[in-house]
């Protein structure tokens, strides 16, 4: 070989080892996989407000790429800073930074499980335990949920008792959703709920369906069997048609904020709550707990009959005894008294 072929020879071999270095690193920098420190995931949460710059910045932050500049260069090559969705990401290790842009780009976030059940039990638990999850704050929902027009229109409630349009259940929304849309997801569900059938079913009884969520509600508290559901509602309609006071000890729990307490006392009475039904009569202001289907149902279709009074079966098995006379009720109540001295519940 001529000197001038070993010279072309070895420009070449320099070129093509330029080259595939080059390669080897450009796939280095934008394909090779995300390595995260003793996890498998990290998350990652973009506002509703947030700019491509503090996406940036807050991938830095959490020290998922090690090259950021390579990554933002890839990122506004693929068209992330013009189709960013805000939400919530889960960024799993071994990654490649295509794969995280295309996560964002297309919107495939990671819903956030809101449980809504029994152990909410007022607006305020709910706000905050809603808030705690998303990236709404506590105004947002706290400015919807006392907005009258809105309660009004939407759902025939005001603010004193907007907490009978909760449906106790699990919602799947992203985390950066409006207090708009999430109140749009919770209508649906009421809707769905109180349809033309049980709506009717309220208004032949002679009740608005706020009143009727509250008397669930009471009920609901008092027994999760179907059939005493529907014996309790029928104690507690017969009072109010005798213009008596409910006397709920739900109501007094709810009003004390003693919610696990399983014995009301004399003191417990004393409070000056709208939802001390011992103290006032008629139904109190709104619903004391999320209202599953089942107690709407069971008090719309309450049993009629005459009593007037109950008390649990000292047998504690989830049963009551029912009387007309305050002079039976006093017999039963003196048996379940002492099955709760007997086993030492105090309270």
């Amino acid at each position: 070989m001529s000197k001038k072929g070993k010279n072309s020879f070895l420009v070449s071999f320099v070129v093509m080892a330029l080259l595939a270095w080059g390669a080897y690193y450009a796939y280095q920098k934008l394909f090779a996989s995300v390595h995260l420190k003793d996890k498998n995931y990290t998350f990652i949460y973009i506002d509703r407000n947030d700019s491509f710059d503090d996406l940036i910045n807050d991938i830095n932050a959490e020290k998922i790429i090690d090259d950021q500049e390579a990554f933002e260069w890839l990122a506004k090559k693929m068209d992330l800073d013009k189709n960013m969705n805000p939400g919530k990401y889960r960024i799993l290790n071994g990654m490649t930074m295509r794969q995280i842009i295309n996560l964002i780009k297309y919107n495939k976030q990671e819903k956030v499980k809101l449980t809504y059940n029994y152990q909410i039990h007022n607006l305020e638990e709910f706000v905050a335990y809603t808030d705690d999850k998303l990236e709404l704050t506590d105004s947002e929902l706290e400015d919807y949920l006392t907005d009258e027009k809105k309660l009004d229109e939407n759902f025939k409630l005001d603010p004193d008792n907007s907490f009978a349009l909760l449906v106790p259940g699990v919602y799947e929304v992203s985390w950066a959703i409006t207090a708009e849309d999430l109140m749009d997801m919770i209508k649906e569900r009421y809707k769905r709920i109180w349809n033309q059938s049980r709506t009717a079913q309220a208004k032949k009884l002679g009740y608005r369906i706020p009143e009727i969520i509250t008397m669930a509600s009471i009920v609901q508290s008092e027994s999760n069997i179907e059939s005493e559901q529907q014996k309790i509602a029928g104690v507690y309609f017969n009072r109010l048609n005798k213009n008596m006071p409910l006397q709920a000890d739900p109501t007094l729990k709810f009003a004390n904020k003693t919610y696990d307490i399983q014995r009301i006392l004399d003191g417990d009475k004393d409070i000056n709550s709208p939802y001390n039904t011992y103290r006032y009569k008629g139904l109190p202001p709104g619903p004391i707990c999320l209202v599953s289907t089942q107690a709407i149902d069971a008090t719309l279709n309450y049993k009629k009959h005459n009593f007037i009074f109950f008390c649990a079966k000292p047998q504690l098995n989830g049963f009551s005894d029912y009387s007309a006379t305050y002079q039976q009720h006093q017999k039963y109540a003196s048996a379940y008294q002492k099955t709760l001295n007997k086993i030492g519940i105090n309270r």
